[in-house]
């Protein structure tokens, strides 16, 4: 399996500011890579950059022209791109019947077609540099609960998604990881759109899931499921897995 130096590379994080994109910047910092914070919260995006003159990008993930946005702005900074992750992602909790129809829009928009855009857009400089894409979804992507349809499908689209980009894209250089991690405490959970979340049992710390991201990413590896993620010892009177995987937040 291939290694990766991330020294000195170009990474853009979308969702930079958020509870997980924060951590996973400042270990590609820690690296040596140049961090591209990018987000729609230019203040926040500015409060994480890890440097004064850290490069931020203003975005918003629901916009088409949002991956052309990043483009423009890293190569006239950076003349190159070596990596994306994208960490950026909305939840909603309730019943299909209760969730209102623009709420399963928004999931959608912001989970798959966003992310989606943005690699479109990013492909020709990622291929020109052999760079990588990570897409972050969740552990719904492989356990669906009751109450959370809407989101659950968001996040096995974007997996099924990456998992197709890993062999379309392995011509051009590209590595693509899917990443899964399980329930992780970013705050997502209490930022949903919509309705109101069942008790979760205790999540990993972000420091740990950025960690173990950025470990596949040097390492090579295309898919992240959740069970490669390490999990905190429960209570036995903790349900389950719970239904949020990861995120940083409503579009970090």
């Amino acid at each position: 399996m291939a290694t990766r130096d991330l020294g000195d590379a170009v990474v853009a994080v979308v969702g930079g500011a958020g509870g997980l994109g924060a951590p996973i910047g400042a270990l590609l910092r820690a690296r040596g890579a140049h961090v591209v914070l990018a987000g729609p919260h230019r203040e926040r995006l500015e409060q994480s950059a890890l440097t004064p003159d850290g490069l931020v990008v203003e975005l918003d993930v629901r916009d088409p022209r949002a991956g052309d946005v990043l483009v423009a702005a890293v190569s006239a900074r950076y003349g190159r791109l070596d990596g994306v992750v994208d960490a950026a992602g909305v939840v909603a909790f309730g019943t299909l019947a209760d969730t209102p129809d623009e709420v399963i829009e928004e999931l959608f928009l912001t989970n798959v077609m966003g992310p989606l855009w943005l690699a479109k857009r990013v492909t020709p400089l990622l291929a020109e540099s052999r760079g990588f894409l990570v897409l972050i979804s969740a552990v719904l992507a492989e356990q669906p609960l009751a109450g959370m349809a809407a989101y659950g499908a968001s996040k096995a689209a974007l997996s099924s998604a990456s998992r197709s980009l890993a062999r379309e894209l392995r011509r051009q250089g590209i590595a693509v990881t899917d990443a899964r991690p399980p329930h992780t405490e970013t705050g997502l959970a209490s930022r949903a759109i919509a309705g109101s979340p069942p008790r979760l049992p205790v999540g990993l710390d972000p420091g740990l899931v950025a960690e173990r991201i950025i470990r596949a990413i040097e390492a090579g590896e295309l898919e992240l499921s959740s069970d490669q993620f390490e999990m905190p010892e429960e209570p036995d009177d903790v349900p389950g897995p719970g239904p949020s995987g990861s995120g940083p937040g409503a579009r970090g």
